[in-house]
């Protein structure tokens, strides 16, 4: 009786089998958490359950096996992230693996390296996003997948108990302010007056970088990135590897129009194209031009666009003229990750075809020679 009120309490399962030799095995077990006793260790145990009652205390106490230890102590969140980055990153990209490791490093680490991985919850998790979450939303959001992934990895491995608690990160974070924006960009119908501008100005590097950007529909990154190695005149194509691929992490080959090639022609003599590892359009030290130099172009033009903004004219006049190339096309065109089974759907080599059509038009219009609608084609 405790308090007044009855309670019954289990103590287990009888051991019915009675060694001949006596063995010591076990005896090193309290009899509070052995599963099946003796008549004698049931009495004794009975015996100490009614002496916790009388003391005032939970009898059932007692009884509660405490829980297994394991042999090896939780590892830390740095070490989780460091076994997750080992498991994992042989199907990434050496620049996301780089990365992985260095965003927790900057971003996670300060708050949650040091903890034991079994003691993070939603609210550490929070904590460490905090300082970002506001003042640089693309990170932020991406130091939240990389803790999930170690978070997953480390309840695979039963470190803990559950995995990643996305939904109660998002509840303590709410969302983030968009990264994405729009860009301003330049009307096509505009593109080739000014086009014909840049052409008639004086020839920098800068300003022939920002007229292949024009003509190929590329990123800045990628085009100030670029190497002699990555073209290949004879096809006219521009492949990027996937380490200069900055949202697919994918390998992407880009078709070369008129006066992309034309503008190829008159970098090299700003640049050691013999070199095949050399930048197309180097600076004067002969390393990656800066994203400024490009955009200050425009900006002395008094141009309210930005150089990013062209992807989006190109984007709106393939829509508007030249309305029977597939979607999936002019989005392949502009480097836009596109499913596998799209592509196949179009078969690879009319898909790349039907891509080389686009920017030939495009070449043609922005540089003011004739051009047409591109006539629907049979898939093949």
């Amino acid at each position: 009786m405790v308090n007044g009120r009855r309670r019954d309490i289990g103590l287990g399962g009888l051991q019915r089998h009675i060694l001949i030799q006596p063995s010591s095995v076990g005896d090193d077990i309290p009899i509070e958490e052995r599963s099946h006793l003796t008549l004698a260790e049931a009495r004794e145990l009975a015996v100490r359950i009614r002496n916790v009652a009388k003391a005032g205390r939970d009898p059932t106490a007692v009884r509660k096996r405490p829980a297994r230890i394991e042999q090896k102590s939780t590892p830390t969140f740095e070490a989780a992230a460091i076994a997750a980055h080992g498991a994992q990153s042989h199907g990434w990209s050496d620049r996301s693996s780089k990365a992985f490791l260095a965003r927790l490093e900057e971003h996670a680490y300060p708050k949650l390296g040091k903890m034991p991985v079994d003691t993070i919850h939603a609210d550490d998790v929070a904590e460490a996003l905090k300082p970002i979450w506001v003042a640089k939303p693309a990170t932020a959001k991406k130091v939240r997948q990389h803790i999930a992934t170690v978070l997953d990895y480390a309840a695979a491995k039963r470190w803990r108990e559950y995995g990643a608690p996305r939904e109660q990160v998002r509840a303590l974070t709410g969302k983030p302010k968009s990264s994405g924006r729009n860009y301003p960009s330049m009307p096509y119908e505009k593109v080739p007056l000014y086009w014909r501008d840049l052409s008639g100005a004086g020839e920098t590097v800068g300003r022939l970088a920002l007229m292949f950007l024009i003509a190929t529909g590329a990123r800045s990154i990628e085009v100030r990135e670029a190497q002699w190695r990555h073209i290949d005149r004879k096809k006219a194509e521009w492949e990027r590897p996937a380490e200069l691929m900055r949202k697919s992490d994918q390998k992407h080959i880009v078709t070369l129009n008129k006066p992309a090639l034309d503008i190829l022609a008159r970098a090299a003599a700003y640049s050691a194209s013999h070199d095949p590892d050399a930048l197309i359009f180097a600076n004067r030290k002969g390393t990656t031009l800066s994203d400024m130099t490009i955009s200050k172009i425009m900006r002395d033009d008094d141009m309210p666009w930005v150089p990013h903004g062209f992807r989006s004219s190109l984007r709106t006049w393939a829509a508007e003229q030249q309305p029977f190339i597939p979607e999936p096309v002019a989005e392949a065109a502009l480097s836009h990750v596109i499913p596998d089974a799209v592509i196949k759907a179009y078969n690879r080599a009319s898909f790349l075809e039907m891509r080389r059509m686009l920017l030939d038009e495009w070449g043609a219009f922005i540089t003011g020679d004739e051009w047409k609608a591109v006539q629907p084609r049979p898939l093949l």
